[in-house]
């Protein structure tokens, strides 16, 4: 790859080896030396300045449908991407998963704005720099984190960190005094728009919790948080404390009720296995009664004498077996 002067600058303020100038002039070829997208995450990505591109190689322009051919072959096409990334979810990792998989060889550079930038430029944020920077190591499509990150991409942070394009979604984003941070990055060919992830956001995460505050301050008195901790004044402390028991109250009404309700069930059960082996037992107790008596309703004695033509004393008698024997059965 020839070397090219990198002295002259474009109208948008970019310098000519980031612009859609040719390069003026050619020297000796020197072999890119670019670091390369990690291949096996097994460890975060590393920062910006442990890596610190050392490549003489020049950085040649390239247009968005070469890069989208996989060119040039012997270098990764270095994509930037900048954020708060504060609360870092789903949408961050969405925008950030599009911004690496818009060429076939790209490695993805994240810069971090500082908590002086963010709060002076944005508001306060509830993760400091350090865990914001730290979150966005351990996203599988970073390559590389750039901490302190400037809040407007000026030529000569392009042609540090050597960057090839920026993405971001294309919705102006003023600030700063500008209606569009990112103009002059689109001016210059260098803008390429990634797609918002609709439903989420960090300012929609903290409406929840603002909007559910008293729930979550209660949470966490619970879990041994102190009201100084969580900012809650005396007598919101001990509302607090009050509704929890009072909802500890109820959630031992409830396991009552649930097990007073199984206890009715496994009564109705054996009541319905109660009855099921009565009726059973009743059948067989019938059954066994016809048998006694014959099908004319007389019970012998024995051999050739019923109940009803036996003599008197043998009626007595025959008329005490059968209650035994009767009784016998209602035991049964």
């Amino acid at each position: 790859m020839p070397v090219v002067t990198t002295d002259a600058e474009s109208e948008t303020g970019i310098p000519k080896s980031l612009s859609n100038e040719p390069p003026s002039e050619t020297m000796e070829e020197i072999e890119h030396t670019c670091p390369q997208p990690r291949l096996t995450l097994t460890a975060p990505a590393p920062f910006a300045d442990e890596t610190n591109c050392q490549c003489r190689a020049p950085h040649e322009k390239l247009t968005i449908a070469q890069a989208r051919l996989g060119t040039p072959a012997d270098r990764p096409v270095r994509v930037y991407a900048d954020g708060i990334f504060d609360l870092f979810h789903s949408g961050h990792a969405r925008a950030l998963m599009q911004a690496k998989t818009l060429f076939p060889n790209s490695y993805l550079l994240v810069g971090v704005c500082s908590d002086d930038l963010t709060h002076k430029f944005k508001g306060f944020t509830v993760m400091n720099e350090a865990e914001r920077y730290e979150a966005l190591r351990h996203c599988r499509y970073v390559d590389e984190v750039i901490r302190d990150a400037p809040w407007t991409l000026t030529p000569e942070f392009l042609e540090k960190h050597k960057i090839d394009f920026v993405a971001h979604d294309d919705i102006p984003y003023s600030s700063a005094g500008s209606d569009d941070v990112y103009k002059h990055i689109k001016e210059a060919g260098m803008f390429v728009p990634t797609q918002r992830t609709e439903g989420i956001s960090t300012s929609d995460i903290i409406t929840r919790i603002v909007r559910d505050y008293d729930v979550y301050a209660r949470r966490n008195l619970q879990r041994g948080y102190t009201a100084k901790e969580l900012n809650v004044s005396f007598i919101n402390e001990k509302r607090y404390r009050f509704q929890n028991q009072v909802d500890k109250m109820k959630e031992k009404v409830k396991n009552v009720e649930e097990r007073s309700k199984e206890f009715v069930n496994r009564v109705e059960e054996k009541s319905h296995d109660l009855i099921q082996k009565w009726e059973e037992k009743s059948r067989e107790f019938i059954g066994n009664f016809l048998e006694l008596f014959g099908p004319d309703g007389a019970w012998l004695l024995c051999r050739g004498t019923t109940l009803q033509n036996a003599p008197e004393t043998d009626q007595r008698a025959g008329k005490l077996r059968l209650g035994v024997i009767l009784h016998g059965y209602c035991i049964l």
